[in-house]
């Protein structure tokens, strides 16, 4: 591997005191800088907060801090003396005492640089309150030692903190917002030091480890320090005196999560792909890659010794193996990967999935090839002892991703087939799909459109299998999550209005009109059939395809996004003989024509409709209107022309745009797609009308049907299934500017959902589990 730079430490001395191993991790980090810039952020917005009269909420924790008994106001006061001058300079002896010069030079100079920038923010505020130079003091002193002392230190310090805030609000000195003022101020001065001087635990210091590796009693001669990438984990090659060259792996930072944002890309999913559990720090992450390293060692998996795992002191953790000489599978030519080479990696593969580890990482960067042309198998960060069949599948499929991108996927399909079981690549050909598989192992094939398409499509004709059928997106506890939120949903709605006389509507609603209501539904989803007919090119069968459409509304309206729509139909489609990337185009041809078509009819509609005076109680105040458009469409703007917009969003846009003219051009296509769009609108709105007319006779057919239009729209902009709570929230404001009264409104909107859009979900079910047996999705 090619070095950044290197520096040696010959005959580094043993046993480095402690003092000097935390000198040595002195240092800046970058997310300092990012904390700074929120903690700069919450001070100016609790500025302007302080120039509004205080609100109730702020008054009663005032009075609740001023009841605490009086006879404990001798300890209140003695913690406000910690934040004066007084706490500064006791601070500046203690450490001056004990040796730290550092720390007493950091945090008298902080301290005073705190108490200046509070009096310059009681002058520009104009309030002696804000912020609270007290809790300022204290909150800077503690942040700057804190890294000093350790956790123990950091928790005393900020509890501290709250109690001088307390201490404050108590001694009616402050508010508690002038408190948290002086905490975000202090706070703020505190990470700037860290930025400027550095502080302990910042830095990956060469010294430290090889002074670890001594006293493991590894005899180390000198440490390189190897190229890394920022936010990956740091590597250092190690020399011994008579002992194999060792490679050194400092983790810093988790690699491996599973929190919010993770959590919530995987509700956005429709495949059902396991879920990694959680790692709790970098020691836990280093002893985890050591054990599953030893278990597939054992098995007889290639990869390098685990010599030491550890956690160090004033370091990250540290993870040491045996170094293999050899290169990254990526880094060789396809002409000098060769049919042995190849067998040996599946070999490895397959003994990893014998020994029910799935490895979860299987890019071409970790498999080396040594010198003799044999596959190693490394970083099992990601890996997962125990594992069923189901991970063990994906694993195979990350692994054929990754071979196929380096040798071409005939060749990798070609030597899998030769030296796996047929159970477990057809087991894979399921998860060959962009959302059943990790970013960092579909990058590796980022530069073909077509590429995992052809990997699947290949390995699928190869095994003589059918491409893998549509998996139901549904699981129960989405059905409970759905059910529970649809419960709120339509129990507070009625809420708005007098629940009883909504009950009384819904008792003596026209049976006529609500069977009329039901039959709209139905229609809907027939029109929406000869819309995706009119998407594709290829001709597809209309009957077939209705009964798609029919399940669709099970998957579609049950998922968030209407995830559940769009991957039914690109697997329906590929059963027919399209190419997966024309699959995905013709459903996303669908989606535009439909999108294009509501907005079309919504803009023409609320114009033409509000000349009439229709919506004569819809008040919309016009500059904030603008304002908001104007910061809308800014944003937008912003996000095409960025990095991200240029290469990813406007080449489909322009894709789909021309798509849409090219299919004018084609006035039979045309009908199908826009007049089928066109329909499923118009019809799903008279819908909404049929329900209100059975409660409420006199109103416009018309209005209500662009009401329906405007609303459906925005409302499934929300990724909620169904747009649940959004599509009756935008569809009662319309009616309501129509003067529809309170009751009608929510009735009919209750009433229309159910009937047209819930109801059939039913059928759907029974059509969904009836194309799956007839292998049709």
């Amino acid at each position: 591997m090619p070095v950044d730079h290197t520096r040696s430490v010959p005959n580094a001395g043993s046993g480095i005191s402690p003092r000097s191993r935390l000198r040595l991790s002195i240092g800046r980090h970058p997310r300092d800088l990012g904390k700074l810039a929120l903690v700069g952020g919450l001070l100016v917005l609790g500025a302007l907060l302080v120039l509004v009269p205080a609100n109730p909420v702020e008054l009663a924790v005032s009075q609740q801090l001023a009841a605490i008994p009086r006879v404990t106001d001798p300890l209140w006061v003695a913690l406000t003396w910690l934040g004066s001058w007084a706490g500064i300079v006791g601070v500046v002896v203690v450490a001056s005492y004990f040796g730290w010069i550092r720390v007493a030079l950091l945090c008298g100079g902080s301290g005073a640089v705190t108490w200046v920038l509070a009096q310059l923010m009681h002058q520009l505020i104009g309030t002696a309150g804000f912020p609270a130079e007290e809790v300022a003091l204290v909150t800077v002193l503690a942040v700057v030692a804190a890294p000093y002392l350790g956790s123990a230190g950091r928790y005393f310090g900020w509890a501290l903190t709250l109690l001088v805030g307390v201490a404050v609000v108590h001694l009616g000195m402050d508010l508690p917002l002038g408190a948290v003022g002086g905490a975000l101020l202090g706070w703020g001065v505190g990470l700037l030091s860290h930025l400027v001087w550095g502080a302990p635990g910042r830095r990956v210091s060469d010294v430290l480890i090889f002074d670890e590796l001594e006293q493991a009693g590894l005899a180390p001669v000198s440490i390189t320090a190897l190229r890394h990438r920022l936010l990956q984990p740091r590597e250092f090659a190690v020399d011994t005196v008579d002992g194999p060259r060792l490679r050194a792996k400092v983790v810093r930072r988790l690699s491996r999560r599973a929190g919010p944002w993770y959590k919530l890309k995987r509700l956005l999913m429709v495949l059902d792909v396991r879920d990694e559990p959680r790692l709790s720090s970098p020691h836990h992450e280093v002893e985890h890659e050591a054990y599953a390293a030893l278990l597939a060692a054992r098995a007889g998996v290639r990869t390098p010794p685990v010599v030491l795992a550890c956690d160090v002191q004033y370091a990250p953790a540290l993870l040491v193996v045996q170094e293999v000489s050899g290169r990254r599978l990526n880094e060789l030519a396809p002409g000098e990967v060769d049919d042995e080479l190849l067998a040996g990696i599946w070999q490895q593969v397959g003994r990893l999935a014998a020994a029910r580890i799935a490895h979860h990482d299987l890019r071409a960067k970790n498999i080396l090839v040594d010198e003799g042309n044999q596959p190693w198998l490394l970083s099992f960060t990601f890996s997962h002892p125990g594992a069923d069949e189901a991970r063990c599948a994906q694993d195979l499929a990350e692994a054929l991703v990754s071979v196929a991108a380096v040798v071409g996927v005939q060749r990798a399909v070609t030597s899998a087939i030769r030296s796996l079981p047929v159970e477990a690549l057809a087991g894979a050909l399921s998860n060959v799909v962009p959302l059943a598989l990790p970013r960092r192992v579909r990058k590796q094939a980022e530069l073909d459109r077509y590429f995992l398409a052809d990997l699947r499509e290949t390995l699928a004709d190869r095994l003589s299998l059918p491409i893998p059928g549509f998996r139901s997106p549904v699981r129960v506890s989405t059905v409970i999550g759905l059910v529970l939120i649809g419960a709120a949903v339509y129990l507070l709605l009625p809420e708005l209005s007098d629940t009883r006389e909504v009950a009384g509507a819904l008792r003596h609603a026209h049976l006529g009109w609500l069977a009329v209501a039901v039959v709209t539904g139905f229609v809907a989803v027939l029109l929406s059939s000869i819309s995706v007919q009119g998407s594709s090119r290829t001709p597809i069968p209309f009957w077939r395809t209705l009964q798609v459409q029919v399940a669709a509304a099970f998957t579609g309206r049950t998922t968030p996004g209407g995830a559940g729509f769009f991957g039914l139909n690109v697997v329906y489609l590929e059963r027919l003989g399209l190419r997966r990337p024309l699959a995905v185009g013709v459903t996303l041809l669908n989606q535009a024509g439909t999108g294009a078509v509501a907005f079309v009819v919504a803009v023409i509609g609320v114009f033409a409709v509000g000349l009439t005076g229709t919506f004569d109680q819809l008040s919309v105040p016009g500059r904030p209107l603008l304002i908001g458009g104007a910061v809308v469409v800014l944003v937008v703007a912003g996000v095409l022309v960025s990095p991200f917009g240029r290469r990813r969003l406007l080449p489909q846009m322009i894709e789909v745009s021309g798509e849409l003219l090219e299919t004018l051009r084609h006035p039979v296509r045309a009908l199908q797609l826009f007049g089928g769009a066109l329909g499923y609108l118009v019809i799903s709105g008279l819908g909404l009308a049929a329900s209100l007319a059975a409660i409420h006779p006199n109103f416009s057919w018309v209005g209500v049907t662009i009401v329906f239009v405007v609303g459906n729209t925005l409302g499934h902009l929300v990724p909620s299934p169904g747009g649940l709570g959004a599509v009756e929230a935008v569809l009662l404001a319309g009616l309501g500017a129509m003067g529809i009264p309170a009751t009608a409104a929510i009735t009919a909107v209750l009433l229309s959902r159910f009937l047209t859009y819930w109801l059939p979900v039913l059928p759907g079910i029974a059509m969904f589990r009836y194309l799956q047996h007839q292998e049709v999705i």
